[in-house]
Order: C-alpha cells, then sequence, then structure tokens
C-alpha cells in the first residue's frame, strides 16, 4: 500500500521587493514567525483576506497572524500553485 500524503502546498516566491525586506530580517525569532506565517499560506492559499480593489490582474491577499505580529501581503497564481509574496511585516 502506497504512503498517504497530506494535501499538496502551493510554493512560495517572493517579488523582487519581498525578497530585499527578508534580507533586512536578521532576528532568528521574526525568521521563525515568518516561516510558520508562510507554511499556512502554502498549506491554504485562501487563509487570508482579500483586500479591496479593482478586478484588473491577480487579487491581492492579507494574512495577519497577530499571536507572531506577521502580516504578508500576497497573490495566487491561477493554477494555484504559486503563491507570490508582495510584501513582509515582521
Amino acid at each position: 500500500m502506497p504512503p498517504q500524503h497530506g494535501p499538496r502546498r502551493a510554493r512560495i516566491a517572493f517579488s523582487d521587493s519581498a525578497a530585499k525586506q527578508l534580507e533586512n530580517i536578521t532576528s532568528e525569532a521574526d525568521i521563525h514567525a515568518l516561516d510558520r506565517a508562510l507554511v499556512v499560506i502554502s498549506v491554504d492559499p485562501d487563509v487570508g483576506e482579500p483586500l479591496p480593489g479593482g478586478t484588473a490582474g491577480p487579487r491581492l491577499r492579507q494574512y495577519t497572524d497577530d499571536v507572531e505580529a506577521v502580516r504578508i501581503l500576497y497573490f495566487v497564481t491561477a493554477l494555484r500553485t504559486v503563491v507570490v509574496v508582495a510584501y513582509i511585516e515582521v
């Protein structure tokens, strides 16, 4: 019997500006908090709340983890396989 796997996770990618923000995070606690939030989003890309805006282009979502004090703005690609992080706040 083959092993049972959980649902497939979305891959996380970073915009250029989010990658620069990521480079500036030096605290191990902040990196751990961000890691946890990114895992949550990769497992369920719909977890964040949609931000108001136009219908052109991908719809931005916001995920906020008040316990870890992390806020991430992101959008999900059309095939729902990649989550692109646009902004990170830790």
